[in-house]
């Protein structure tokens, strides 16, 4: 069966947000740390790539983060748009 354009199956990074990617460096960490001695030097290797990629990832979305928060206005300083409803109350007026 052939798969639609947007699928899962488009061979696509997964992407995720970074309480996913926070979640996934924990388990990776324990993964290696439960790894016994005679598992393949190739798998920690692949194991221990991801986790250094998922700290600088997770490093920059912080850092962008904050940068962001600081150029973003706070809610008390953006103008507040008046209300669109001042034409109901002539429709339904008696």
């Amino acid at each position: 069966m052939r798969s639609h354009i947007g699928q899962l199956s488009d061979n696509q990074p997964i992407r995720r947000n970074l309480a996913e990617k926070q979640k996934q460096l924990r388990d990776l960490k324990e993964t290696l740390a439960t790894m016994k001695p005679h598992t393949s030097p190739a798998l920690k290797e692949s194991v221990q790539r991801r986790i250094r990629e998922l700290e600088v990832e997770i490093r920059t979305a912080s850092r962008d983060d904050k940068q962001g928060s600081r150029d973003k206005p706070s809610r008390q300083e953006r103008p507040r748009r008046t209300p669109r409803r001042a034409h109901h109350a002539e429709t339904f007026s008696d």
